[in-house]
């Protein structure tokens, strides 16, 4: 009895033995291309973490390099099978492990496989994409062999380093130049109406509210993705040249083109030139029509006429002498305040625009088509424009130099 318990406990302790017995395993130098590491270095970072993960009977550096004293061209060339079998052989190792260390644009991909010298076939293989931080190559071998082995990740540490298939943004794709002329028409609201329709003996343009609009859009875009463009626009546009106007102007744009549908979106500040003068609108009629505009000279016109009578209004007058009274003088709720008027100095003048449209297309032909307000003090223009452009090429978006 005695001694088949002595059999028993032998025969159990040889087999946990045997279990705990780990695999040999040596490291091949892998390959390296595009890094600052070198070939030793990666090696080096491979046997590090075998060894922490402590599966293996990992081979040092000074066990591989009795082998490549022994043959100097296994310390570079040795990555085939037959190759990694040899030198396993020569190193008494169950496994032998290489692979190689990749600059891919803007990616580090590492590969790495397990060779199984007995059998002299791959056990296990894998490969792992990060993002370009060279520093943190040994986390990302870590990575690597533990999700060859099937082993716990840090969840954390994965998502930190794992390069990510983006949407292809603005240094990859290629872009559609939209630049092109624009044709369109507008109607004048508030007081940029008024000024258009006043009559041109007091200030005013003197025509109907509504212009033509014609001119050019330079388009750059500086973020694509397959499904969203950000795009700086420019766009210089001339007004009114049916009713004998010139009236130019300026718009930058920052414009958001969604989807194939080629929905879009701009928003931008405008500029363009204006010739202002003291004034007033005299909106309830108290001197003349209702909402007649009075500039400078039209007031002085109209008061040294109606103020002139010395005896009605004394106020006005001074040892014979008439002193035009002001509006302010007069009515104490009107008062002089800049406003267009041909007749008055030439200005900058500014404004903000929103578009919003489509583009249509027709094999290389784009159409855009968009609805636009430009809004300033008092009024702005509300109308559509439509313009179109032949896609010729595509083009990269940067340039490699």
């Amino acid at each position: 009895m005695k001694n088949r318990f002595i059999t028993a406990a032998l025969l159990t302790l040889s087999g946990f033995m045997a279990f705990a017995q780990k695999s040999t395993i040596g490291v091949s130098n892998p390959t390296v291309n595009g890094l600052y590491a070198t070939t030793d270095i990666a090696s080096k970072i491979i046997q590090l973490e075998l060894t922490k993960i402590n599966q293996f009977t990992v081979y040092d550096q000074f066990d591989i390099n009795e082998v490549y004293d022994q043959d100097n061209t296994l310390k570079d060339n040795c990555h085939s099978r037959n190759c990694l079998v040899e030198m396993g052989k020569k190193l008494n190792a169950d496994l032998m492990v290489t692979g190689s260390y990749d600059l891919l644009g803007d990616k580090i991909a590492i590969s790495l496989k397990f060779i199984d010298v007995k059998s002299e076939t791959v056990k296990y293989s894998g490969i792992g994409e990060f993002n370009n931080q060279e520093s943190e190559l040994q986390r990302m071998t870590e990575i690597v062999l533990r999700d060859i082995l099937e082993l716990e990740q840090d969840a954390e540490l994965v998502k930190r380093l794992t390069f990510n298939n983006d949407p292809i943004t603005s240094n990859k794709v290629g872009q559609i130049n939209n630049s092109g002329p624009r044709i369109g028409v507008a109607m004048m609201t508030g007081n940029v109406a008024e000024f258009a329709t006043r009559s041109s003996r007091k200030g005013g343009l003197g025509v109907a509210p509504v212009v033509s609009m014609i001119g050019y859009q330079f388009e750059a875009q500086y973020v694509g993705t397959e499904n969203f463009s950000a795009l700086g626009e420019f766009i210089f546009n001339v007004s009114g040249l049916e009713q004998g106007l010139f009236i130019p102007s300026l718009n930058i744009l920052n414009g958001f083109r969604f989807g194939n549908a080629g929905w879009e979106f701009a928003f931008g500040p405008g500029f363009g030139l204006k010739r202002v003068g003291p004034g007033f609108i005299d909106v309830d009629g108290r001197y003349g029509e209702k909402n007649e505009y009075f500039g400078q000279e039209d007031w002085f016109d109209y008061a040294s006429t109606q103020y002139a009578d010395p005896n009605e209004y004394p106020e006005f007058h001074n040892n014979g002498f008439f002193s035009v009274p002001s509006i302010e003088e007069v009515d104490n709720e009107y008062t002089m305040e800049n406003h267009a008027d041909t007749r008055g100095r030439l200005q900058f003048s500014t404004s903000f625009l929103m578009a919003f449209g489509r583009t249509f297309r027709a094999g290389s032909l784009n159409i855009p088509v968009n609805l636009f307000y430009s809004a300033r003090k008092g009024g702005g223009y509300a109308g559509i424009n439509v313009g179109f452009n032949v896609t010729k090429s595509k083009k990269s978006v940067t340039t490699v130099k």
